[in-house]
């Protein structure tokens, strides 16, 4: 079969470790399915997957992505749920300290064909293409558990977004935006603002300006650049909720800020498969749709890529089969 997988590291140029071309098949071992991959999306984790965050060099080579949306066995239109759990773990699969995502310690979903846990399968509802489907396990899944489950704002509390440009902050927008939340969204980019707005943004502001005032919460996955804007927006009491560093990890705590107005920084990571179906039954019945920047073949899969690492991006990249 036809895959994407990281061949080698390259922390400065991590493209340079992308291989494309031909894979065996996988077998599925007991409890676990092969789904037919019809489309999958891409995510910043693949780009650190390439710049070896995650991943042992004695893995390599590994087949990369985490999301895909396909056909199971019994012809089923299915959604992957991408984080692999101990299967004698009860409870939040997300907190199962052996838990890891496709791509990590099992092949992902660039591919052809791609083998899970048959508990990882979630229906896909006909109102989803499989397109759009494809978006939700990682970027999506994230902002829904962030928003719904970890700001602590009910709707019509104010929340922050901070770099209105990749997936995970597009989905906070427009899940924000369509279950009543006020949503505010920063970036440094007049068009990406502009987008922002179109996908239901209230607000939104260049990256670091003061605003009219303090949020209830703040979504940050940028890191280093944003912290402490996201700190000094924040009203007493106010949450931060963190599921990502893409500018750095290692920013100043401001301790004194967080004890003197209490704030409270709430780390976020993906979602379980139970929030998975509400998340796609929540986007059929309300009609939201994943903003799609790009679809492309999977065998054009370095382009995509080199979009992302580029940084020009407004929404998720899918490759279908």
């Amino acid at each position: 079969m036809f895959a994407v997988t990281a061949g080698s590291f390259d922390a400065g140029n991590p493209l340079n470790g992308l291989v494309l071309g031909d894979r065996p098949d996988p077998v599925a071992p007991d409890g676990w399915t092969t789904v037919t991959v019809r489309a999958a999306s891409l995510n910043h984790h693949d780009l650190w997957t390439l710049k070896g965050v995650g991943v042992r060099a004695e893995q390599l080579p590994i087949v990369l992505g985490c999301d895909a949306a396909g056909i199971d066995e019994e012809g089923n239109e299915v959604i992957v749920h991408g984080v692999i759990g101990d299967p004698e773990h009860a409870g939040d699969e997300t907190l199962d300290p052996r838990r890891t995502l496709l791509s990590e310690k099992f092949d992902g979903t660039f591919a052809e064909k791609v083998v899970v846990p048959r508990r990882n399968l979630v229906p896909k509802p006909p109102s989803l293409t499989f397109e759009e489907a494809a978006c939700l396990p990682t970027a999506w899944l994230t902002a829904y558990r962030m928003l719904f489950d970890q700001s602590g704002v009910q709707p019509g509390g104010t929340v922050l977004v901070q770099g209105a440009g990749g997936g995970v902050s597009t989905a906070l927008i427009a899940l924000g935006s369509a279950a009543g939340y006020r949503m505010w969204a920063t970036s440094r980019s007049e068009s990406k603002r502009k987008r922002a707005l179109e996908l239901g943004a209230d607000a939104v502001f260049e990256t670091g300006a003061r605003l009219p005032e303090r949020v209830d919460a703040v979504m940050e996955t940028v890191g280093r650049a944003t912290w402490s804007h996201s700190m000094r927006t924040l009203r007493p009491g106010g949450r931060i909720v963190v599921s990502g560093a893409t500018s750095g990890d290692a920013p100043s705590a401001e301790l004194a800020r967080v004890f003197f107005l209490q704030l409270q920084i709430v780390g976020s990571t993906m979602g379980t498969r139970d929030q998975l179906v509400k998340l796609a039954r929540f986007l059929d019945v309300t009609g939201v749709r994943p903003r799609i920047a790009d679809v492309m073949p999977l065998t054009e899969a370095r382009a995509g890529f080199a979009a992302m690492h580029d940084g020009e991006l407004f929404g998720k990249i899918v490759f279908t089969n």
